[in-house]
Parts: structure tokens; C-alpha cells; sequence
């Protein structure tokens, strides 16, 4: 559920403190989990909707018709080495009444402060509560046992402020001085929601993907969030917000200019609700790919479809359509929604039937329990002529005994936007490649390694060696600062972090996961 941003023209600025340390990494990553999956539905006590009911796919929708009607607006305008991970794994989890699809756990500064992050294709900033004037409680019913922690620049040795001189400040205008601290003041339109603050930088952990793990720091620019308004006060994002989007401020963006990773990172959707982020993936020889539209006032990972395939009927059919992981159902607009709906209900045998009024699906049908479900297959044609393939179009509404009594396709008619969504995505690895301006994808098991062919990395000078880490399993989200033998600084166990978030198979729905993203 990307958070579509603009940027305000003016806000306060706060003073914060001083200094940041690097080292650059050859991989990269991070699990991610649904919101509604069974898992963290248990960890974090969320009033979830009974996955597979209507009311569980009505809830979703709803998220994603505020998000199209934010798709439309104005968006802020916008290698390194081989592939990391965040240190704690590159695990996302989908998360239900926090009100954004997945999350992510990121360690920053020195000793390190760990977050619940959201993750965002559709912005850019990096920001998490800190030295708080307005921002979620830390403690909530809604949390559970979860007790989330704040930043603050005077706590970290590593932190440094980011002048109002730094090509990152946006809001130089708003700035006493050129030694100012910079302001940030970001809206996402909706709800009256915002996070405003002033830039730091610090050390994000990361983790080497492949051979042996090491743990490295990469500098990071991110906002100092003092002020948060509307969902991000407990109902979405309380713990800050990770954006992926294509501008220098977002991560993936400011881990390749420093060399820590290559530009380029991709997301795996699994059907169960886990996902995995890596950065730094370049993807691999035998996947799909399609070029990136890049439009320098709406720079969304856009892409061209040039047909579509349904059933045994194929049709040609042009438009554009944003590529959103923050999108739980596909939507798209006339006549592209027409053609691919009225093809898929000319070619359904099962009988039509009309469900829940707050589902915002057209074609549903009935079954019984013993029935199998046998939907026409779809694939889009993206230009240049890869097949993308949809795995899972459809969703099953199952009644309060979890027995399957219909199912829907899950695709929303639009106006004037098209987002390829979540369900469109499910069972495939998605590789944003910003170097090379494409999108590649494949069908690939989320629980397994990719050992593929890789796509060439192009080399960065700036890369500097890892520093030593323990090895393997030896970070954990609250580990604290200590020294090597020989005087370097590594990352110490620590026994009093509770939060476990792993990679369980969380069978959730068939409308599942990430990365990666929000809303």
C-alpha cells in the first residue's frame, strides 16, 4: 500500500546530532509478512477479519480504493555492490489493523534501535518516530505484547544532522541558514496523514545475502519523524515508514550511491503471506522483463502491457499500469477492465452469484465444498512481448467453518488508473532494476535461493571491504555495541529482544503479500 506522496513547501526544523559511519556490502535482504496472515495476526493481536470471508476481502479493498484514488495525484520527482539484506533477514511480514500490507525489522545507530517498519513503493523518505513532539504510543492494545522504541540523534554515536546545504533538502527554503538542520514535511494524501521532522543520518545494518553472512553499516539519510499526523498515530505505520520509490532520498536509491548495493532490489510475493526483499538484485538470465516508463513528474515503477490472454481468447489491448506491491487487488480502468472481465465470465462454467454489497467485485460465482475451482488462466503481454503471468486472479470466500462457497475474480474496475496489485503478483519474484530502467519477473518459491544466473553488476569505486562481523545468526534486533579482538566494532547478542518474527508458512488467503509496500 504505497503512500503516493508530495512534498509540502514548508515546515519547522529541529536541531539533531552529529556523525555517520559506513561500510558497503555484497548482498542484502528482509522477509515480509501480509498484514492478515495467520502469524502476525497471533504476534501482534490484530482483530483480523476470518481470512477467506467476505468481510476479510472487503477490508482489503477498502484499503485499496482510498490508495487509487491517490494514484493520480502528483508525486515527487525523482552501482553499488551485490545483494544485502536488512540484518535481521530479508523476511517481510503483512500486518492486518496496523493498515498497511508489509513490514519489515531495520536496525539503526550505534548502539542500535530497532524498528517495525512499513515498506513503500510509492514514496520515497525513510522516517521513524523520534525525540517525538506528536506520534503513535509506544505501547498499545492493538500491539499486544509489542512495545516499539523511538530514535534519537543525542543516543547514537553515529548520528550526524543533514545541513540545509545537502542535495537531499528538499526544504532549503524554509532553512535560517546553510548549516541548518534540514526540515522534511511529507503529506500522503489521505486521511489528513503526514510525518514532518528534520533529516539525520546514521548506520542502517544490513547482512550480506550469500556464502558467509557478515554484518555491515551503510550510511542512511532519513527523517527524524517529530511530528506525525492522521494513520501514522496507531492505525498504520506507527513505527515509521520505509519508502522504495525511484527519487535519491529512498533507500534503495542512497544504498547504491554509497556502493553498498547495486540499483536495484527485488521483492518475492508468496502465495502464504511471507515474502523476501533483497537489495542489490540485479535479477537473473532466465527471467521476464519489460522496460520501465519513467515520467519525471510520476516516477512509479510503470510499465507498458501490450494484450492480454484469457482462457483460450486472446485480445490486443494497450495501456500503461503502475506496478504496486502496496495493492492488494489488481484495478483497472475502461475498456482494459471490460475486455479481461467479460472474457473471463464468457468461459466460467460455474453459476454467477451476487455476495457481500461492500465486495467491490463484478464477477463472483457459487461452488460447493467438494467442488473444484477451475477458472480461465490470464496473462498480460508487456511490451517487448514477455508473458506475465497471474497465478492466482481469483479470490475464495469461504463461510465461518472456512468451507469454500464461492469465489470472485479479484479485479477492481477503476478511473482512469490501472495498478497491477498484490494477486497479480503472487507466486513470482519481481526485480525493480532502476539501473537498467526495467521490471523482470518470474514464478519463483519464496522459501527458496535463487541460484540462477545473475545479471551483470556494474562495479562502484566507492566500495570499501566489509567490516568483520561475528558470522553467522549472531545479530539479533537489540544487539549492542562491542569490540573484536583487534578493535573493530561488531554486533553483540542480546538476550532481552522478545520479538520473534520468522519465516513461517502463514496460509492467509489469496490475496497476499508484500514488499513490499503500503498506504
Amino acid at each position: 500500500m504505497a503512500a503516493w506522496v508530495r512534498t509540502a513547501t514548508a515546515l519547522l526544523a529541529a536541531a539533531v546530532a552529529a556523525s555517520a559511519v559506513a561500510v558497503p556490502a555484497e548482498a542484502l535482504s528482509l522477509d515480509v509478512h501480509h498484514r492478515y496472515s495467520a502469524t502476525v495476526r497471533e504476534w501482534a493481536g490484530h482483530r483480523a477479519p476470518p481470512a477467506g470471508t467476505a468481510e476479510y476481502y472487503a477490508a482489503l479493498a477498502r484499503h485499496d480504493l482510498r490508495r487509487r484514488s491517490l494514484a493520480a495525484g502528483p508525486a515527487p520527482a525523482a552501482g553499488g555492490g551485490g545483494e544485502v539484506a536488512f540484518a535481521d533477514g530479508n523476511d517481510t511480514y503483512r500486518l492486518n489493523e496496523l493498515g498497511f500490507l508489509h513490514y519489515a525489522v531495520v536496525a539503526l545507530g550505534t548502539p542500535n534501535v530497532t524498528f517495525l517498519v512499513a515498506l513503500d513503493t510509492g514514496s520515497d523518505l525513510f522516517w521513524v518516530p523520534c525525540d517525538c513532539i506528536n506520534c503513535a504510543p509506544l505501547v498499545s492494545p492493538n500491539y499486544r505484547d509489542l512495545k516499539f522504541d523511538t530514535y534519537s540523534p543525542q543516543k547514537s554515536s553515529t548520528s550526524r544532522k543533514v545541513p540545509c546545504s545537502s542535495n537531499l533538502c528538499d526544504l532549503q527554503s524554509a532553512c535560517r541558514s546553510a548549516s541548518s538542520s534540514c526540515p522534511y514535511s511529507i503529506e500522503y494524501l489521505s486521511d489528513n496523514t503526514s510525518s514532518t521532522g528534520v533529516l539525520v543520518e546514521d548506520v542502517l545494518y544490513l547482512i550480506t545475502e550469500y556464502g558467509q553472512p557478515k554484518i555491515v553499516t551503510a550510511p542512511i539519510t532519513f527523517g527524524c519523524g517529530r511530528i506525525q499526523t492522521g494513520s501514522f498515530l496507531g492505525s498504520a505505520a506507527p513505527n515509521g515508514l520505509l519508502g522504495l520509490g525511484m527519487d535519491s532520498i529512498s533507500v534503495p536509491s542512497l544504498l547504491a550511491s554509497e556502493g553498498v548495493a547495486a540499483n536495484s532490489f527485488s521483492m518475492c510475493f508468496g502465495e502464504d503471506g511471507h515474502g523476501r526483499i533483497n537489495f542489490g538484485d540485479t535479477g537473473s538470465s532466465d527471467q521476464q522483463e519489460t522496460p520501465l516508463n519513467i515520467y519525471k513528474q510520476n516516477p512509479y515503477y510503470n510499465i507498458s502491457i501490450t494484450g492480454a490472454m484469457v482462457g483460450s481468447k486472446s485480445f490486443n489491448t494497450k495501456f500503461n499500469a503502475i506496478v504496486d506491491s502496496g495493492t492488494s487487488f489488481t484495478a483497472l480502468s475502461d475498456p482494459m477492465y471490460t475486455e479481461i472481465t467479460s472474457s473471463f465470465n464468457s468461459q466460467v462454467q460455474d453459476k454467477p452469484t451476487q455476495l457481500d454489497s461492500s465486495l467491490p467485485f463484478e464477477f463472483c460465482y457459487s461452488i460447493s465444498p467438494k467442488d473444484s475451482v477451475n477458472p480461465p488462466n490470464i496473462s498480460l503481454t508487456a511490451k517487448g512481448g514477455s508473458i506475465f503471468p497471474v497465478n492466482d486472479p481469483i479470490i475464495t470466500i469461504t463461510d465461518d467453518a472456512s468451507n469454500p462457497m464461492a469465489y470472485c475474480l479479484a479485479v477492481m474496475k477503476s478511473e482512469g488508473v490501472n495498478l497491477i496489485g498484490e494477486n497479480f503478483m503472487s507466486g513470482l519474484k519481481v526485480v525493480f532494476d532502476r539501473e537498467r530502467k526495467v521490471l523482470g519477473w518470474k514464478i519463483f518459491n519464496c522459501y527458496s535461493v535463487d541460484n540462477s544466473s545473475n545479471l551483470p553488476v556494474n562495479p562502484n569505486p566507492s566500495g570499501v571491504p566489509l567490516k568483520p562481523a561475528l558470522g553467522p545468526n549472531s545479530y539479533t534486533p537489540e544487539a549492542t555495541k562491542g569490540a573484536s579482538p583487534n578493535g573493530t566494532q561488531v554486533l553483540q547478542p542480546s538476550a532481552s529482544f522478545s520479538l520473534k518474527l520468522h519465516c513461517n508458512r502463514n496460509v492467509f488467503g489469496a490475496a497476499a503479500l508484500l514488499f513490499l509496500m503500503i498506504l
